[in-house]
């Protein structure tokens, strides 16, 4: 009878711990107008492990190879912070609108994000 309220209590204390869980400071990023003279733009994602166990980053991935995302791919602690660099390059691409999706996966309580960017590159004159 000890052993299964040992047991019991055990499993318990396990379920009720928080697992990781990813909050982004921002999940779009706006880059603006800006000239195809410099066609490459850059935006870091911060984003805080507000669970209580690690958080990992398992993929990033791009709507299009025009965007190369990089991400921290060691554990993040609770509590600590870690980030998302997103690399769009418009080399060879028309002047124009242009709107991309990130798509994050991680082992928290939340499984996929997904990030936005987007941006205008002016014909350069």
């Amino acid at each position: 009878m000890l052993m299964l309220a040992l047991m019991t209590g055990f499993v318990t204390t396990s379920m009720a711990q928080k697992e990781a869980e990813i909050k982004f400071d921002a999940e779009s990023h706006d880059f603006g107008k800006f000239s195809e003279k410099e066609p490459v733009q850059t935006f870091i994602f911060s984003y805080t492990n507000v669970g209580e166990k690690p958080l990992v980053v398992n993929q990033a991935l791009a709507s299009c190879g025009c965007t190369v995302p990089e991400y921290t791919k060691t554990p993040i602690q609770p509590g600590e912070k870690g980030q998302i660099k997103v690399t769009y390059n418009g080399t060879g691409k028309m002047p124009g609108k242009f709107n991309k999706t990130i798509t994050v996966r991680t082992n928290g309580v939340k499984e996929l994000t997904h990030l936005k960017i987007s941006g205008e590159m002016l014909e350069a004159k």
